[in-house]
This record gives C-alpha cells, structure tokens and sequence, in this order.
C-alpha cells in the first residue's frame, strides 16, 4: 500500500470509491431518490475534483500495489461545529473510506494516522468529525485513536434526517 495525496487525475476514482464506501454502509438507511440524489451531489467527479483543488482541504489516499484505490481520507482545514471547538484551530476529519473489499488491511488505520499527523504539521488543537449514531464499529475505531462524543448532531440526506454523534479529539 502506498500513501499519498491525491491528484486531479485522481477524482474520477475517489467520487466512485466515495460512493461506493457510502452505499455499502448506509444505503438500505434511504430512499433510492434521496441517495441518489446525495451521492449526485456529494461524490461526483465535479465534486471530488473541487475538493481535491480546495487548498482548505487535504485529501489523501491508500493506493494498492497495482494502483488501485484502497481508501481516502479528507481533512478539512476549518472547524466543522464551531459551537463545540475547545481550541481556536480545528479540523474536521470529513470522510474516512475504505474499499469495502478491502477492510480490515490496516487501510483506515494508516489513513487515521495521516489525518492526525497532518492536523499536527498544521498546529491545529482539536479534531472533529461526525459519524453515525448507529455506526458502532466506526465509533469504536474513533475511540481507539482518543476521541469521544461531544454533542448529538444530525446529517441529511434527502428527506431523512439522521440522528449523528460529534466525536473530537484535543491534539
């Protein structure tokens, strides 16, 4: 596995991996016309190329040995919730993927360490992210690496409103 930031030559690949990664876990939560229209939104090509171009965002990537993606993981250089910052520079961790194929290879691991080590370089003093209030492995993964829920907060996709925990991390 190789570790790098992403390229614009790389969106094509991280809107369908981002994709891909969403459906699997919380696809049966929504409407087909609610989660297709957030995923139109959400991972498209255009949409990944921006972010990878936005110099307020960090995207990295875990590339297999053949070059095929294995997981992303984006770093947004503002606070996500700054009704909850505990410190003046925060970040928000946005989406941390892997390859559904592929989990349990270390891929989220090596991606977390990346995020944290980059927020560091950055001097930030906390860390955010959200995940879901039903996502038990993801929230005992994020627990692992020190964070802990702050505050209910919700996500919407289409219609639907799901209930989300604010998890952060002082650095």
């Amino acid at each position: 596995m190789i570790l790098r930031n992403a390229t614009p030559a790389d969106a094509s690949a991280v809107a369908a991996l981002g994709s891909e990664a969403f459906c699997a876990a919380f696809a049966y939560l929504y409407r087909p016309e609610d989660l297709n229209a957030f995923l139109a939104a959400s991972h498209s090509t255009e949409k990944a190329a921006a972010e990878i171009a936005d110099p307020a965002m960090r995207v990295h990537l875990a590339v297999g040995d053949a070059g095929e993606l294995l997981g992303l993981c984006k770093l947004v250089l503002a606070c996500g919730w700054p009704e909850h910052a505990r410190t003046e520079r925060v970040v928000e961790l946005k989406q941390l993927y892997t390859d559904p194929a592929a989990t349990g290879r270390g891929i989220g691991a090596a991606l977390m360490d990346w995020a944290l080590a980059e927020a560091a370089a950055l001097d930030a003093g906390e860390m955010q992210l959200s995940v879901w209030s039903g996502n038990d492995g993801a929230q005992r993964f994020y627990s692992r690496y020190g964070f802990a829920k702050m505050a209910d907060i919700h996500f919407i996709v289409g219609e639907q409103r799901d209930e989300e925990f604010l998890f952060a991390k002082l650095l």
